[in-house]
């Protein structure tokens, strides 16, 4: 697997093509948003780390 392989990106690389590995680069339109689009957009928000409790140590 490598540079003759059209399945991975040193591949597409190599052969001078593009697909779901290499993808071009999508060009955005240009102009302001309008307000109404802009706020309906919901913010992502991050999950909070989950924090595991020290395990009990048995007397023995």
């Amino acid at each position: 697997m490598g540079r003759g392989d059209r399945k991975t990106r040193k591949g597409k690389i190599s052969i001078r093509s593009h697909g779901n590995v290499r993808p071009h680069a999508v060009k955005k339109a240009t102009g302001a948003k309008p307000a109404a689009a802009a706020a309906k957009t919901p913010a992502v928000k991050k999950a909070a780390p989950v924090k595991k409790a020290a395990a009990k140590k048995s007397a023995s």
